[in-house]
Parts: C-alpha cells; structure tokens; sequence
C-alpha cells in the first residue's frame, strides 16, 4: 500500500483571533479525512504587532507601556485557555505561559538598559505568539479526542535559515536533516507546528520576516513531500480585482504560479511570491480559502490550472511617480539605457516598470512617489552633460500616478485582450501615460493618473468580468407606475440573468424628495425600506452615480410626469446615458429642444426609447414607424389615446356622477398624478404631437386645437380643490350624455391627426356601431390610414392606461435597448 502523503494547513492570524475561531479552525481538521495532517498557525491576530510593539517601548524606557502590554498579552491567552482547556492542561499552558513572559520581561529590561533591540532580539520576542498559539491549539485539539495524535512542533528544531539580501535563504540540507530525526515517519500524526520562526545557522531564534507562516507552509510542504497546501485566510479565494475598489471582483477559481507572482507584485492579495517557492519548485498545488466559509472552494495556485479565463485579474501600485527621459541625441547611442539604470540602482532607488518606444526618442520609467525628488536629482546628474550641451531635452518626472497591471497566462496569443482593455479604458475616459507589455503576454501594465485608478480598474474588470449586457440603471419617479416597474423588474432580473445573459442592475432610486444609491445593486426586494431611510435628492449626483464608467451601459428611466426632468434629457443623452420612460413631457416640448434631444443621441450613440409615450404598453409608436421605415404613407392617425379618458366615458352612463368617476379612476391609478393633466386633454394633445413629430411634421403644441374637460374656474386651483369642486359640474358633463343618448349616440374623446398638419382633440357624439364605441374600460384604440391601409385602416387596440400596462411597456422597452445593445432576447 503507498505510503499517503502529508496534508499542509495553514491558517492565519485573523484565522485564531479568540475561542470561536480556535474551535471553528478545530472544526476543519477534524473534518480532514486524511492520515497525515500538518497545521501551521500564526500567532493571535494583532500579537506579533504587540510584542514588537514591547521592544519599541522598551528602547524608548516606556515603561508603562511594557507593563501594560505584558499584562494584555497574558490576560489574553489566559482567557483564551480558560475558554478552550480543562483544568489539567490549562494549567500546564498556563505555566508554560508565565515562563515566556518572564523571560520577555528580562529581555525588555535588558533592552531598556542599552536604550536599543537589534534585529536578533525583535525575532526573538515577535516569535513568541506562534509559540503561544500553536501550544494552546495542539492542547485543545488533543483534548477534543481527534483520531489521531497530536504533536507540537517547534519549527525551530527543523529549519535552519540564513538571512542574506533577498531574505531568509532556507538551508535545505540542515533543514531536511533536522526533519527527518524530529519528525521520523510519523505515519499518523496531526503536526501543530510554529508559523514564522526558525533557527540560524549558529542555532540562535529568527524569524521568516512579513507573510513567514505562509513561508513555514510552503517549506514543510517541501520537507514532508506534501501532496498539497491550503493556506486559510479571511477571504473566499484570490479576487480578480480589490472588493473595495471593485464591487463586482469575483473569485479566482485557479491561477499558474507565474499569474499568482505577477498579480502579488503589482498588489494584488496573494500569497507572496518568496513564500510559494518551495512548493513551486516542486509543483505542489496551495489552495486559498476562507476559515469562514470553509464550504466554499477557494482557489488553486498551480502548474496547470484548468480555468478557461484568459484574463485572471485586474490590479494596481498606487503612490507611483513617471519619470521621462527624452531626446534626440539618444538615438542610436549604446549604453544609455545602462547609465541610467545605472545611476538608479547606485541609489537603491527600485524601478517598477519601463516603457521604450522602438524610435529609442524617450525611455520612461516608473518608480515609487517617495523616490521621485531623488531620481529627478540622480538622472539629471547622471546625464548632466547631455543636458547641457541639449543631446537630451528633458527629464520630466510626474507624480501622482498609478500601475494598472491586467495580468493572466491566457492572454498569450489571444487576439482582442489588448484592445478590450484599453478600449475599456477608452471608454472610461482614462487617460494612459505609459504601457508596458514583456513578451510573455502575461501581463499588460499602463500608468495612468492616479486619481482615475478606481475608474480604471473597474472599467477594465467589467470588460472582462460582467456580462457585456450588463445595464447600470437609475430609476426617477418610484411612484405609481415606477413602483410596479421596479417590482417587474425585481420578478425577471434573475430570469434574464440566467437565460440570456442580460443583466440589469438598479444601481439608483430617485423619488421627489429622497434617493437611495447603491455601488453594485439596490436589494429590489426591499427598495421601499431602502428608499425611507436614504438621502436628500440630488439629481447630479445620482446622474453621476449611474453613469459609472466602469460598467459597459448606462440607462436612466424616468418614471415621473415632471418637465423639469425632461429638460435634463438632452444632457444624459450627450453623456452617453440611454434613457427609457413613459414622461411625455421632452417629446412634446418645443420643437427645437425635440431636435437637440435627437441630435444629443445621434453623436454619443445613446437611445431614446419612449413607446410608453402613446398607449402605454401597446406598440403604437413601433407601429408608426415600420408604417414609415418601409415606405408607407401615413394619410391620417386617430383615435382614443387616452386611457383614463376611454374609462371615464365607458363608465359614464349617468347612474353615478362623472365627479366620482374621475375620484375613481385616479384611486386605480389610471389617471396622471394630477387627473387634470388627463381632462384637460393636454395628455392627448402631446401624444399627437409626438405621433405627428414621428411622421415628420414640425408640429408645436399650441397648433393643436384642444376641448378641455377641466372648467376654467378649476384650472390654476391644488388638485385637492379641484377634486372637491369638481361636482359642482357634474349637471354639464350630464347634459352632454343626454344629448348623446337621444340621439342613439356616444360619447368619446378622440384625437385626429392628418399629413397635412392638422390635430385636434376634443369629446365626439359617435354613432353606437362605430368602432371607436365599441371597446373595453381602459383600451386605447389608434387607426392609421395610409396609402397601403386607406379602405381598411390598420388599427392597434388594448388597455392604455393603468400601472401594470405602463410599466410593461416601460419593461419593453428596456429589453429593446438591451436587444439593441447585442442582447439575444
């Protein structure tokens, strides 16, 4: 039988905080089926800072502060072995404890003495919490009954290291030596060995610096020929971008060993390269997981990932300075690029990135901002002469930039990954300083300013992450035909998700007096509790917000009857926001702002869609417009486009006064906010003017001649007064339906429209057979007569008006300007 293979835990700081996470992390191994089983913890989350923090108090005779820091130290363990052990073994850690604090005690008055720690005494009182918590966690282990023995291992008895330039260089043959006598060949133990210390090769304590229980993993793994190791942290997995600056960043299901070293250089929170090369020489796999969310799969940190992503993540180095070296007396001329670099590195002044244009014109560098002063200095005396004598016309350095470094190792022969992202960042309006691509094609980095980071970073992860049906929506007007919309929405988002890839996000609610904003997505599930608790209007902001760059599409719906927002149309349109809604109120403005709107789309590229405009829900405008696209003449439209107005006259049979009717239908929601904006017969009228201005005609709104429902006296009242004194009327309205019905007649209120520019709006006496007459409560009914439909007009009927209908057609029209945008619905 083949001898099983050790397992490697480790777990961080953040892993072992207090007794929860002591027994959450006991929970994990306990789960592991396997027969060899090694843990690696770091000390407590915050102790290592701690007791580094002591020798500092300690060199500045801060006694107080010694003091008080030991006395925390202990009353923390103390209490997390009060929590997690039984008398006998707390006892002993106990013990075990106060030796080490009194030996840390001695230290720091040593070090108080001399006023000074060098290096050995910081690794020798840092190392401590690694003692500290591996001792308490192999104790509460042993004393959960785990099927197989538990062993403490000091790491110090194994791994000898010797610290030079790049770091602690592990001595492999000590350290395989000491392995093999401390450990054997245990076959089924659970090791709980120290993270982060280690022993020099004068046998005296050190440390393996920032990240070492990460480095303590990766050199176990080595020793014991582990098969794998999971380092288990506070996050799901490697994230293709910085959740905090990239609210869509996803996990990383898994990465090569050269994509997890470029995305940890440029930033990125991954395991440091330094700690993974033990298990990357021998190709040992290191998952990262969350301690968490342990069901969770975390991601794989390989050979030979599987993941068909070319593009594995997104990141950046803030705080970044461009230094441009440029001239003509350059060209041609061996050995600059050596000075240069040169001169830098005799100054320990660290480059991040280079970029040379083939011309040999210009070398351009990046370096970090606090170096920025130095290097203008350094270069300027490196090529003084050249400078003088104008071989060499600038040394331009500017700060305040950033790296974005798009990183992944299937972008290697991928056409179109460098035109997505700077197309991406195009788009953003990010302006790129410098680029620098090596010939791995593992990695695309451009220096940007850095006050666009951000921006840049997300624009470019959606170009590669998200759906490029993804629509960043903003919603005005949460009333109601909105509120309905946003509950339609909130019932198909995930279906339209799933099926056809079209992502539809409402990212802003706006109602009259307060708005709610959200970075990924409003919760539609609760908007309205959102929406109460959320902040003063701002229509700017909430402009702004919506239209964020990094999305590929932006949409605002405006749900409200309000002009003032119409006349905000024209702006969103030139900013490349699309807007939908079912407002009347732009398109039948005044001819010249119709115009301008049209003109607005046309250069950004923006669509206006508006077929809520006539009819609600029905395809009145859609209709009107194939009639015209494929050549029909339009001769005549009219019809009842009034909703409100076709139920009012349907129910109007004389049995209830018309003043209750209308009090009716304003409570069902069939009429405008303001019932007058229905009875006066101005909403009709502006549906005539938009029918007219889509056949081509220059119609302005006072060139319709309109009969008004609304009596004089009631119309510069509140609408409350107008409700109240509406029945005062109701003896005409009642008077007008006797007439009627004498004379085997109905009463409608039609609109007419002709080629020639004629409209008119106004209440009809109508013969009972004729089609107008004939029609359900709420219907609209258009016929358009045209050349091809003259003996037979073509006719388009059904309910015009009501929430549902109208926020369908709103619904409609937004999976339109999905469709229009590439959606295949």
């Amino acid at each position: 039988m083949p001898k099983q293979r050790w397992w490697i835990h480790k777990f961080g700081g953040s892993s072992v905080a207090d007794a929860a996470c002591f027994r959450r992390v006991a929970g994990i191994i306990e789960a592991d089926p396997r027969a060899r089983v090694a843990v690696v913890l770091s000390a407590c989350r915050g102790v290592t800072d701690q007791l580094l923090g002591l020798v500092a108090a300690a060199a500045r005779r801060d006694q107080d502060a010694c003091s008080g820091g030991l006395v925390a130290l202990r009353t923390r363990h103390a209490t997390l072995a009060q929590e997690l052990l039984e008398e006998g073994p707390r006892q002993a850690y106990l013990e075990l404890l106060e030796s080490d604090l009194r030996d840390i005690e001695g230290v720091l008055h040593t070090v108080a003495l001399i006023r000074a720690a060098g290096h050995n005494v910081r690794d020798l009182v840092s190392g401590f919490g690694e003692i500290w918590s591996t001792r308490l966690f192999a104790a509460f282990l042993q004393a959960r009954g785990l099927r197989r023995a538990v062993r403490w291992l000091d790491a110090r008895e194994v791994l000898t290291v010797e610290w030079g330039p790049l770091g602690p260089a592990v001595q492999w043959e000590a350290s395989r030596s000491n392995s093999e006598r401390v450990i054997g060949s245990a076959s089924h133990d659970t090791l709980v060995i120290t993270g982060y210390i280690a022993s020099d090769t004068k046998g005296l304590q050190t440390t393996l610096g920032r990240n070492g229980s990460d480095f303590s993993a990766s050199i176990f793994a080595a020793l014991l020929d582990a098969e794998e190791i999971v380092i288990w942290t506070d996050v799901d997995g490697v994230l293709s971008a910085d959740p905090r600056r990239v609210p869509d960043a996803k996990v990383i299901d898994s990465l090569s060993y050269n994509e997890a070293m470029e995305l940890a250089y440029f930033g990125a929170k991954v395991i440091h390269p330094q700690t993974m090369a033990p298990a990357v020489e021998r190709e040992i796999p290191i998952w990262i997981r969350n301690t968490f969310a342990p069901e969770k799969n975390g991601t794989v940190i390989c050979a030979r990932p599987a993941s068909e992503q070319a593009v594995k993540g997104i990141t950046s180095i803030e705080n970044v300075a461009l230094v441009n070296l440029e001239g003509a007396g350059m060209i041609g001329v061996p050995g600059t690029a050596h000075r240069l670099f040169g001169a830098l590195r005799d100054e320990d002044i660290s480059v991040i990135l280079i970029s040379q244009g083939s011309s040999e014109h210009s070398i351009c560098f990046a370096i970090p901002e606090s170096q920025a002063v130095l290097a203008d200095q350094v270069v300027r005396r490196a090529f003084a002469t050249e400078l003088r004598e104008g071989q060499i016309q600038n040394v331009e350095v500017s700060a305040g930039c950033s790296i974005i470094a798009v990183v992944g190792d299937g972008m290697a022969g991928t056409h179109g990954v460098s035109a997505k992202v700077f197309g991406a960042l195009g788009n953003a309006a990010v302006n790129i300083r410098a680029i620098a691509q090596g010939a791995s094609e593992r990695n695309i980095s451009a220096v940007i300013d850095g006050r666009d980071a951000s921006k840049a970073l997300r624009a470019i992860h959606s170009s590669f992450y998200l759906s490029p049906h993804t629509l960043s929506i903003g919603l005005i007007g949460p009333g109601t035909v909105g509120s309905v919309l946003l509950d339609q929405l909130a019932s198909q988002a995930a279906r339209l998700k799933r099926g056809f890839n079209v992502d539809l996000r409402v990212r802003g609610i706006a109602g009259s007096q307060r708005m709610v904003l959200a970075e990924r997505e409003i919760d539609l599930a609760n908007w309205r509790v959102a929406l109460e608790r959320a902040e003063p209007v701002d229509l700017d902001r909430f402009t702004q917000h919506v239209a964020a760059g990094h999305l590929p599409h932006r949409v605002i719906i405006d749900c409200t009857a309000d002009s003032g927002v119409g006349m905000r149309y024209a702006e969103w349109l030139a900013a490349g926001i699309h807007i939908v809604t079912p407002n009347k109120k732009a398109n039948s403005g005044p001819l010249q702002y119709y115009r301008e709107l049209r003109e607005a789309g046309r250069r950004s590229g923006a669509h206006f869609l508006y077929e809520a405009n006539v009819g609600a829900g029905l395809p009145v405008v859609m209709t009107l417009r194939d009639l015209r696209e494929t050549g029909d003449q339009i001769r005549a439209i009219e019809g009842i486009f009034s909703g409100t107005l076709a139920y009012l006259f349907n129910i109007f049979d004389g049995s209830v006064p018309f003043s209750q009717i209308v009090r009716e239908a304003k409570s069902k929601g069939y009429t405008e906010p303001d019932p007058r904006d229905d009875l006066s017969g101005m909403d009709v009228a502006r549906k005539l003017i938009i029918l007219g201005r889509e056949m081509g005609l220059t119609l302005e709104l006072d060139q319709v001649t309109v009969e008004s429902l609304v009596p004089a006296g009631l119309r510069d009242c509140s609408m409350d007064e107008y409700l109240e004194r509406l029945p005062r009327f109701d003896a005409d309205m009642q008077r007008m339906l006797d007439e009627a019905r004498a004379s085997n007649q109905v009463l409608r209120y039609v609109g007419r429209l002709t080629a020639d520019g004629r409209a008119t709006v106004g209440v009809e006496r109508l013969p009972g057979q004729h089609s107008f007459a004939n029609m359900a409560l709420t219907d609209n009914i258009v016929r358009f007569v045209t050349e091809r439909y003259a003996d037979n007009p073509l006719i388009v009927q059904g309910p015009g008006a009501g929430p549902a209908v109208t926020a369908g057609g709103v619904f409609g029209d937004l999976l339109r300007l999905a469709a229009y945008l590439g959606a295949r619905l």
